[in-house]
This record gives C-alpha cells, structure tokens and sequence, in this order.
C-alpha cells in the first residue's frame, strides 16, 4: 500500500550503533559494529535477536528495515524475520526467536525445507499465541501472504518497507538490484488484519546446517496519520533522562571496542592497516561490478517499458469504457423509444377494443327491444345512424392507429403491376371485413324490423 498523502512521524531510527543502543534493549548474540549490527554470522547453528526496549502503541505505522544477507554458497540458511509481538521473543526456535508469538511476523526464509524450490521466500504469518510454527513446509501452510524474492548476495542492501493501515498489512520490497532507495516492487497483502495495539518491534536471524551473515544497516519506524489529525505526543517518546542513560552507555561501549582494538593491534602487529591490494579494484571485481551495472540498466529500461505499458493499456480501457457506454446509452434510448411506441400501439388497440365492445352492446339493445315490442320506424333509423357514426369514429381511429404504428410507411406505395390488382395492407383489410360484417348484420336485423312490422299490418 503506498502511502503518500499520510503524515510520517518518525520515531525510531537505527542508522549506526550510537542510535541502536539508545533504542534498543538486548542484542542477544548479536554483534554490533558503527554501521550495522550482525544478528548471525556466517556459523552454523547460531541464534540473534534484536528488540525495542518500550512498547509501541500506534494505531496506523510503517517500518523500513534495510539488511544484507550474504554466503558463500548458492542456497543459505535460514533466514532473516521481522516482528511485531507483545512480548519480546528474546530465543527461539523460529529465525531466533520465540514460538507461540501474538502479534506478527514477516519472514524472509532462504531454506527450501519443503524441496519444493520455492526459496528464497516472503511470508507473513500471524499468530495470536496459540500457533505452532511449521517448519517443515516453510510456514506455507500458514502464510497469510507470501511472494518469490531473492534477497541474498546482492550487490546493494535489501530494503523491505512493512506497512499497517486501516487493518491492512503491505510488504514492499527493494531487491537491491539497484542503489535508489524509493525503488520498491509490491510484494504482498493481508486485509482485515487485526494485530495487537501496542507491542515491541524486533529482528531476528538463524543459521543451521548452512550459513549466511544476517546484517541489519538501519531500522525507521514511522507512525501514520491522516492529514489534519493531531500527531502523537510527545510523552510518548522517549524520557530525556533515559535518552542520557543510553548516551553514557553507548559512550562506554565505544570506549571498550577501541580498547579491544588497540589489544589485537599490539597483539597482531603485522596486520595493522588495510593491504595494499584491497585498496585497489581487481578484475575480477571490476567485472562483476560491470555485469551488476549492465543488468542494473537492463531492469530499468524494463521498468520503463512496464509503466508505458501499463499507460497504454489504461488509455485503451478508457476509450473501450466511453465506447461502451456511448453504445449503451444509444440502445438505450432505441429500446425506450420502441417501448413506447409499443405501449400507444396497446393503449389504441385497447380503445379499440372498448369500441367494438360499446357497439355489440348497442346492436344487441336494439335487437332485444324489436323482439319484445316493435319500434317505430324513425327510432329504428335514428339508432342506426348512431351506430353508423360510431363505425366512422372507429375507422378514424384506426387509420390514425396506422399512420402512428408505420410513420416511416407513410409515402411508401406499393409496386404497380398491371396484371395485378392494387395493394392492400392487412390492416385495411381486417378494418374492411368488420366493417362490412356490421353492416350486414344491420341490414339483417332491418330486414327483419320490416318483416315484423308488415305483418303487423295485416
């Protein structure tokens, strides 16, 4: 998760042994230096932690930790971790330090125990103190997330940036391939991660049948808020009187390691002074450093190709959204405009419906009334001239119907053929055939009065 809009508090740095031994409460088989502090050296079998002496109690933090593993062979052991615990785990079985943790961890294992080739690894693992770790498939098992990253013998130090906001844990890591230090690649993610508010930072190293030198260069642990939120404060660092007390003992620690110095000086006084060809660049080593510089060049300008790339392709998913949505706005609006052509065509026919439906009522009234009692012949005219509006009104509506359904039909004219007859759409026809069915049937039903009416006189 890159972080860039929050606010980084810096609270805890360790750039040289002066820094790490205000900080820091143990070193436990550890061996410090002014530059670094090695947590195994390259010995089989050995065992090193490193722990913050205070709690830390932050809700959001980030912490970038920059180490170097080295060996002499091709595969090492076994490996490097990176803890954030409530409870410092000073020795242990896993990478130095203690089992049955509560809080987390991020491994960097360079041992393949699994044989299946894929070492060296990142994991994160969790743990809320109840978890045994298994060593035998490389915590594969249990890994909340992992990725694929070789981080030994590289020709720059390693830098992994470990960042917790919002419940959710980011590993990024810079490979070393390259000496700027904001060169990072993303290498794994936990959501809803839920972690101990306050704990202890600590990194932990192990060797066992093989061997590397697990160095730790500088620790920076940052604590990340939202802008305009009010920074943590200040009783929460350090007492100056403690400060004072980790300066008096650094300032003794110092005063020992130079005192170590001079007696290995006058007892070993023929290897006083750096030799003469170390201070040159042999060829061997100018070519190694050529081959690191050309592979370095290499992966920038993939790195380059990679974010032109990654802009075409998000210019072409823009363009395929707007296309997209262009298309479906114009169905939309064809399919709307057919719905509701659909819809007046329903309501017509439907008044169309009700029509014929007032005019069989009318008839039937009529023939009811010329059965029971014989009407006189001005109320018999009158009611057919009712019924012949009525039918006017309806072949009105329908042609109108027509012109509505078939706008674009309107100056379309049938092909004249001179054998055949004129044209005739189906729905001149159908308006044709009920409009002579009524009339016949009125006819009939007159036909009928008149008969009626005749014997009536005689």
């Amino acid at each position: 998760m890159e972080t860039p809009f929050l606010n980084k508090d810096e609270l805890l740095t360790l750039m040289t042994t002066a820094d790490i031994l205000l900080t820091l409460l143990l070193l436990l088989y550890a061996i410090p230096s002014a530059d670094q502090v090695r947590i195994t050296p390259s010995l089989r079998s050995q065992r090193g932690s490193v722990w913050t002496k205070n709690k830390v109690n932050f809700e959001h933090w980030e912490a970038e930790v920059t180490f170097r593993v080295s060996g002499r062979g091709r595969m090492g052991a076994d490996g490097l971790a990176v803890w954030f615990t409530t409870a410092q785990g000073l020795d242990g079985p896993v990478y130095g330090a203690a089992d049955h943790w509560n809080g987390v961890g991020v491994f960097f294992d360079s041992f393949d125990n699994d044989g299946k080739k894929n070492n060296p690894a990142i994991l994160i693992v969790g743990n809320n103190g109840n978890l045994i770790y298994d060593h035998q498939n490389d915590g594969s098992t249990q890994a909340l997330g992992t990725c694929l990253r070789d981080f030994r013998n590289k020709p720059y130090p390693v830098r992994a940036k470990i960042t917790y906001y919002k419940k959710t844990l980011t590993v990024m890591i810079n490979n070393g391939f390259t000496p700027d230090k904001e060169d990072y690649e993303f290498c794994a993610k936990v959501d809803n991660m839920v972690i101990p508010r306050e704990g202890f930072f600590g990194i932990s190293a192990a060797t066992g049948g093989l061997a590397d030198d697990h160095d730790v260069l500088s620790f920076l642990l940052f604590s990340l808020t939202e802008p305009g939120q009010q920074p943590p404060p200040p009783e929460s660092e350090i007492p100056k009187e403690e400060k004072d007390k980790y300066q008096e003992e650094f300032q003794n620690f110092q005063q020992e390691l130079d005192k170590k110095k001079e007696e290995f000086q006058k007892e070993h006084p023929d290897v006083q002074g750096e030799p003469i060809e170390d201070l040159y660049e042999s060829v061997n080593d100018r070519e190694i450093r050529q081959v690191f510089e050309g592979q370095n060049r290499i992966h920038l300008e993939i790195k380059q190709l990679h974010r032109q790339l990654a802009m075409i392709l998000d210019e072409q998913r823009r363009y395929v959204s707007v296309i997209t949505d262009e298309v479906s706005k114009k169905a939309t609006n064809q399919l709307s405009s057919v719905v509701a052509t659909q819809q007046e065509v329903l309501r017509n026919l439907n008044e169309l419906k009700n029509s014929f439906y007032d005019s069989l009522k009318q008839i039937s009234s009529i023939q009811h009334q010329g059965n029971t009692a014989g009407m006189g012949t001005y109320e018999t005219i009158q009611h057919f001239n009712d019924i012949k509006e009525h039918l006017h009104l309806v072949k009105r509506d329908m042609e109108h119907l027509v012109q509505k359904s078939n706008p674009a039909e309107k100056a379309v004219k049938c092909p004249e053929l001179p054998p055949m007859p004129s044209c005739l759409s189906t729905v001149h026809f159908a308006v044709f055939i009920v409009v002579q069915s009524v009339l016949f049937f009125c006819y009939v039903m007159y036909k009928s009065q008149q008969e009626a009416a005749a014997k009536k006189f005689f």
